[in-house]
């Protein structure tokens, strides 16, 4: 971002083609790009909001297993992948999307070894719509949880 005009820079990919700036107070400004909140999903614990819709995408911030009133739901990890989902499917709602309309998850977690048993849960909320899917192992979580996950999706 150029901090002097707030622009966002993007390189076309074209061979010595220049780069395009974007203002985002004009995108912002033409209504292209909406926060999302609800309460029946935890509030996002810093200056972020709990998704954006920009045109007819939703892009949904990480969820982790707390639940609406903040308090983490659970030591136990089939609990917080349960709670992660409660609070994705909260948050698609309020931008009026659902998992059915999911076109990416990224999954992140704190051990691979517990993937087996994330994978079963997760496949009981996609198994007839199949969005891609990242999964990246990290070293630590917000709150020290199990599982975050994000998600985008199409409005309808």
């Amino acid at each position: 971002m150029n901090k002097r005009t707030g622009d966002l820079f993007i390189h076309d990919n074209i061979a010595h083609s220049p780069i395009i700036p974007i203002s985002l107070d004009k995108l912002q400004g033409g209504n292209n790009v909406k926060s999302t909140h609800t309460v029946s999903a935890p509030a996002a614990i810093g200056p972020y909001s709990q998704g954006v819709i920009v045109n007819n995408i939703f892009y949904s911030s990480g969820q982790i297993p707390l639940r609406p009133n903040g308090e983490l739901a659970s030591e136990n990890l089939e609990e917080q992948v349960h709670q992660v989902f409660s609070n994705i499917k909260a948050v698609l709602e309020s931008a009026g999307a659902s998992l059915d309309t999911v076109v990416k998850t990224t999954l992140f977690i704190k051990d691979m070894n517990d993937f087996p048993t994330i994978n079963e849960i997760y496949g009981t909320y996609f198994n007839q719509h199949l969005p891609a899917r990242s999964c990246v192992e990290v070293s630590r979580l917000p709150k020290d949880v199990k599982i975050e996950m994000e998600v985008i999706a199409l409005v309808k």
